[in-house]
């Protein structure tokens, strides 16, 4: 397809998907096309921003950005650990729904393998880009139906993927939907360089990418560790502090990537067009949040940078949103504001509208090398978790965390008895039941389960996460060893069955089993996402391929395309 018709068609797309759609948040049209939209994530940081609160953060960039557009408060993930939470975030749903909600699929005790979720559940890029968006991200994937880095994944997702994507190389007028990961604030970068052995070697590595990621940047204010507010369930120690504070320093260089990013769109003229997001995936890789369903696990900040044309009724520069937030509507969210149907079973809602919810859930369950299984619920003040595994405490080892020196440092001080009640309690049973306000008790440590002055609100808390898991599928009601076992029959991944073709009336008609998605390409044309009937030049060679969500894509299969009266009779590539 030529480049004006490229960008007629999106526009057409979008008008008429913005027009049926209730959850559309605007219609798109000559004079106001789709907008550009660019997700930028950091890891592993809870809201250590100024514009948040933090007055120890030197974040001039993201403090900038807030100023300029709107600070959501209350935002949560599903999931205090990447892989899970990348997951929900990337197909809309709860990971516990999809299968993907284990830490890491590559990790499993029963061996390396890949989630497979619903048949329905499609990845919201993959959506966009059939609907004419340019689609790109960097080396970071990590869905779980993945790999953890790119091009390890359904090659429907993005038109590219890697070290080097950028929206300069979209064809000129396509609107594009960039996803940009900032590791320079995983965890891995508060190990000491080379870690405990043998994870040593990876933690090397990952901090060579980091440092590759972010060449010569300095966050714009040193923090030093006697600047830093050490948390009631911390021992106040150097230890402690040099790890908060080397946190610190590198969210001060992500907020310096984040400043080259914004700059690179003023330079092209695209601010007015293109809606930024910023956020992170959960939250600290510190002890005690990472990984956990605390606050200080799920609880992120986010940024959203509205350009005037596609700015929502009512919302204000400048300002800040209240309601509850869960990452499950990023998908809904970003769909709508595309002009892109969202798919009617998406748990989300479309928060650029004024929609709101009572209540964010997220769920924990086996973290490496360790079973695990919670669930919890929240609304704007109480927080509620039950546990299956009621004597397992959170600070149990874990070969992954444990290079942390504030982490090994705690796990000494526990065994000589050393820490006080509150910073015991991660290396305590957490029993089956937790309650906590996090108005009155923002730390999370005072489980008011037992307190007869919250019985009602105990119950109300309980009765949302039972209506929650009544209607949300549990793949963890299963063993995992069984999960596995149905995702790769005989211990061998499925490969997904080729597409088929037929040409009607002069279109090219292609279609897949198991509700697979279909990529083509004609002639030395690029890969596109099929979305539906075309049509090709006759004599062109077409190329097609289909892939399941972690199955193993199809043979790419050929035809010439024939003559429209001989349309009902292909004839195959040689």
């Amino acid at each position: 397809m030529k480049r004006a018709g490229l960008r007629a068609g999106v526009t057409l797309l979008a008008s008429l998907v913005a027009a049926a759609s209730p959850h559309a948040a605007f219609a798109a049209s000559a004079d106001r096309p789709p907008p550009n939209i660019l997700l930028l994530m950091a890891e592993d940081m809870s809201p250590r921003v100024g514009a948040f609160g933090d007055a120890v953060a030197s974040t001039p960039n993201l403090d900038k950005l807030a100023s300029e557009g709107v600070v959501y408060r209350n935002t949560f993930t599903t999931s205090g650990v990447c892989a899970p939470s990348r997951a929900a975030h990337i197909l809309g749903r709860h990971q516990i729904a999809t299968g993907t909600q284990h830490m890491r699929t590559t990790r499993s005790p029963y061996g390396t393998y890949r989630a497979v979720p619903p048949p329905q559940a499609k990845a919201y890029p993959e959506l966009l880009r059939a609907a004419g968006y340019y689609t790109y991200t960097d080396t970071k994937l990590d869905y779980q139906f993945s790999g953890t880095f790119a091009n390890s994944g359904p090659f429907t997702l993005w038109s590219d993927e890697g070290a080097d994507t950028h929206w300069r190389k979209r064809p000129d007028g396509s609107p594009f939907f960039g996803f940009v990961s900032f590791m320079v604030t995983h965890e891995s970068g508060v190990f000491r360089p080379l870690g405990s052995w043998p994870h040593g070697v990876l933690h090397f590595a990952m901090q060579v990418l980091r440092a590759w990621q972010a060449p010569s940047l300095e966050p714009a204010r040193t923090v030093m560790p006697d600047d830093v507010r050490v948390p009631p369930y911390y021992p106040d120690t150097p230890t402690v502090r040099a790890d908060m504070a080397r946190h610190y320093n590198n969210i001060g260089i992500m907020d310096r990537q984040v400043g080259e990013i914004l700059g690179q769109l003023a330079e092209d003229g695209l601010l007015d067009s293109t809606i930024v997001i910023w956020t992170t995936d959960h939250g600290d890789g510190l002890a005690r949040a990472k990984r956990e369903l605390f606050d200080s696990g799920i609880h992120v900040p986010m940024i959203i940078h509205w350009p005037p044309a596609y700015r929502p009724q009512g919302v204000e520069p400048g300002t800040v949103d209240d309601r509850l937030i869960s990452f499950v509507d990023l998908a809904p969210t970003i769909l709508a504001l595309a002009g892109v149907k969202t798919p009617a079973d998406l748990p989300g809602i479309n928060f650029a509208s004024a929609q709101t919810r009572e209540y964010v859930y997220a769920a924990r369950d086996r973290i490496d090398e360790v079973p695990d299984r919670q669930r919890a619920v929240r609304d704007k003040r109480y927080k509620y978790l039950r546990s299956w595994h009621p004597s397992q405490p959170g600070g149990h080892a874990l070969a992954f965390r444990d290079n942390a020196d504030m982490v090994l440092e705690m796990q000494r001080l526990y065994r000589e008895g050393r820490l006080n009640a509150a910073q015991r309690q991660w290396f305590e049973a957490p029993g089956e039941e937790r309650l906590f306000d996090t108005s009155g008790d923002p730390f999370e440590l005072d489980n008011l389960v037992r307190d007869p002055a919250h019985a009602e609100t105990l119950q109300r808390m309980r009765g949302a996460l039972d209506a929650w898991l009544a209607v949300t599928p549990d793949y963890s009601e299963e063993p995992e060893a069984n999960m596995v076992a149905r995702f790769q029959p005989h211990g061998e991944t499925p490969v997904t069955p080729a597409p088929s073709v037929s040409f009607q009336g002069g279109q090219v008609v292609l279609s897949a089993s198991d509700n697979a998605s279909v990529g083509y390409r004609v002639d030395d044309g690029a890969w596109q996402v099929y979305a539906a009937p075309f049509v090709a030049p006759t004599g062109g060679r077409l190329r097609a391929k289909a892939v399941r969500y972690g199955w193993e894509e199809s043979e790419v299969v050929e035809w010439t395309v024939p003559e429209a009266e001989n349309a009902d009779a292909p004839v195959p590539a040689g």
